[in-house]
């Protein structure tokens, strides 16, 4: 059974930094594209940054490139994202999501096992 466990979400105030983690238990983590993705209350979920399962290809909404930070640990079968300069609009849960395909993805449907999901909040 696949299982994906994220953590690291919290409070932070406005210009500050925080990395959510997530771990993927269950299939070989390396032949799995990883994504982020993050919901805000009253929106639809949305594409935030994808890694291939080798790490050599990465892929990020406009909305955080050069502020988010995507990368993975195929050891420790853990994907990160860092997450600098957060802004209010960056408020929602973050979800990290695995793919059975190798490469990113920057859709939903690329993805067959998501997390829980991690609440950040990003006070102004």
């Amino acid at each position: 059974q696949v299982q994906l466990v994220e953590s690291g979400g919290g409070l932070v105030q406005a210009g500050g930094s925080l990395r959510v983690s997530c771990v993927v238990s269950g299939r070989t983590f390396s032949r799995s594209g990883m994504g982020w993705f993050r919901q805000a209350p009253g929106k639809e979920r949305e594409f935030v940054a994808t890694i291939s399962g080798s790490g050599g290809s990465i892929r990020y909404a406009d909305s955080v490139r050069g502020r988010f930070t995507i990368s993975r640990d195929n050891a420790k079968n853990t994907v990160y994202l860092q997450m600098n300069s957060l802004k209010p609009d960056d408020t929602a849960i973050y979800y990290c999501a695995s793919s059975p395909n190798i490469q990113t993805g920057i859709t939903t449907w690329a993805y067959d096992y998501w997390g829980q999901g991690t609440q950040v909040t990003v006070s102004s």
